[in-house]
């Protein structure tokens, strides 16, 4: 038992009165492996007390009893779209879709109009974040300017302003070059670097996973090896700069093993995973469904298998949504012409739940692990954890409650899924950030 576990047990409640008081949940944390039922008591903010039977007068009571108690869940790939396209997703829509997903905090990928490739935009991002978001967000930097792939990025002065690691996302640096010296500033600033693995000449023309099915529906392919070799590339580049770097949105089973490679040589190597690429193929996209088209794209059996067990054994460290919003104006075209990109906020946690703990492939503890000490330990953030003193992020759910997804009551501007009406097993119950409820489950 570890000495933080010995003392939450034993923290006598704080001077002050308690604001909120957590009742009888089973409070789970990988950052200590502790796993029991407990209550747990804020204060302006913060856990003062960790224990059984705490009481304190006037205080707010949630009976999390029958629920999991956990540290605030981190998403590291959302896309808010703001500044410039307000019109799919804001600032605040997305971060009330992410308090409806169970997520404390959000990492926004720098696509926006302009490209977060200076301070100016960061600090609006934070600012506008500060005032009308209900989780944190917590910006990314483009590498490049204008995310062009050939000038680096104010990545020094974007750091200053809060940005937590660097990625060009959608649009790849293709020159080695640059992603090298890139890498050597990164190391400089004590930042990951983010790559969406695309070799832009092998995907060009693709609208899906290129193999049987996009051949029966007369669709252009993107084939596996467009991911694979950006990853060895990378990895590479990563093992001469030193780099801390981190594979956006892996998809196909070659990264996965080359991940699994590079970590065990002592790389400091990442990787991360959607919940669709562990829980549709290629073969489930409905015909001409353009809530199926996303970058990557859905890859085949073996794939899906290969990211499964990277989750398994350790290779892939951190599950992101890589929520992507779109109008339905713009994903109401030909698949062809559509934009990629699905939203994935309110429906990560029963996915994953659905594909990975209830068919036991995973315990109950390392799905939280890759919810919060994962993306936080890639980022190096001082969250994901829950400890006395620490800042009250707390994400509650049931693990086995019905419901159904529904997305004409999406939280988000964009309704661009491809699990609406899917019943689910397990869901969010509520989302605490910096000791306020800024989401509850309605009766």
């Amino acid at each position: 038992m570890s000495s933080l576990f010995s003392n939450t047990r034993k923290t006598e409640p704080a001077s002050r009165p308690f604001a909120l008081l957590i009742k009888n949940g089973r409070l789970m944390d990988p950052a200590t492996g502790r796993d029991d039922v407990t209550d747990v008591a804020v204060v302006d903010g913060r856990i003062a007390a960790i224990g059984e039977n705490l009481s304190g007068a006037g205080a707010e009571v949630f009976d999390a009893s029958g629920l999991v108690v956990a540290p605030g869940f981190i998403d590291m790939h959302v896309h808010l779209r703001e500044p410039g396209f307000e019109h799919a997703e804001t600032i605040e829509t997305g971060g009330k879709a992410a308090a409806a997903g169970g997520f404390t905090a959000i990492c926004c990928m720098p696509n926006t109009k302009p490209i977060n490739d200076n301070a100016t935009v960061t600090s609006y991002i934070v600012e506008r974040a500060r005032h009308l978001s209900p989780v944190k967000v917590l910006p990314i930097g483009a590498i490049t300017k204008n995310s062009a792939g050939e000038e680096l990025a104010s990545i020094g002065a974007m750091k200053q302003a809060g940005v937590v690691a660097i990625s060009d996302d959608g649009r790849p640096v293709m020159n080695s070059r640059v992603m090298r010296r890139a890498m050597e500033l990164a190391v400089g600033w004590n930042l990951p670097v983010i790559d969406h693995c695309e070799d832009l000449n092998l995907s060009a023309g693709g609208d899906m996973h290129e193999g049987r099915t996009s051949v029966s529906r007369g669709l252009r392919g993107i084939p596996s090896a467009s991911e694979d070799v950006m990853v060895a590339r990378d990895i590479l580049l990563a093992e001469l700069t030193g780099a801390r770097y981190h594979v956006a949105h892996i998809s196909t089973s070659n990264a996965v093993a080359m991940v699994a490679f590079a970590r065990a040589r002592g790389l400091k190597v990442s990787c991360e995973v959607t919940p669709h690429h562990f829980a549709l193929t290629d073969s489930d996209m409905g015909p001409y469904d353009s809530n199926f088209k996303m970058k990557p794209p859905l890859r085949g059996k073996r794939d899906l298998d290969a990211v499964t067990k990277g989750l398994i054994s350790g290779a892939i460290e951190v599950i992101a949504t890589d929520h992507a919003p779109h109008p339905g104006s713009e994903k109401m075209q030909e698949f062809e012409r559509c934009p990629f990109g699905i939203t994935g906020l309110e429906t990560a946690l029963a996915l994953s739940l659905e594909q990975l703990v209830h068919t036991g492939h995973i315990s109950l503890m390392r799905l939280i692990e890759l919810f919060t000490t994962g993306p936080a330990r890639v980022l190096g953030l001082d969250l994901g954890r829950l400890r006395v003193a620490g800042e009250a992020d707390i994400t509650i759910f049931d693990p086995t409650r019905p419901w159904t997804y529904d997305v004409n009551r999406t939280l988000s501007k964009s309704k661009n899924s491809p699990f609406h009406m899917r019943n689910f097993k397990g869901a969010p119950v509520a989302t605490i950030v910096a000791g306020k409820i800024v989401w509850r489950l309605d009766a």
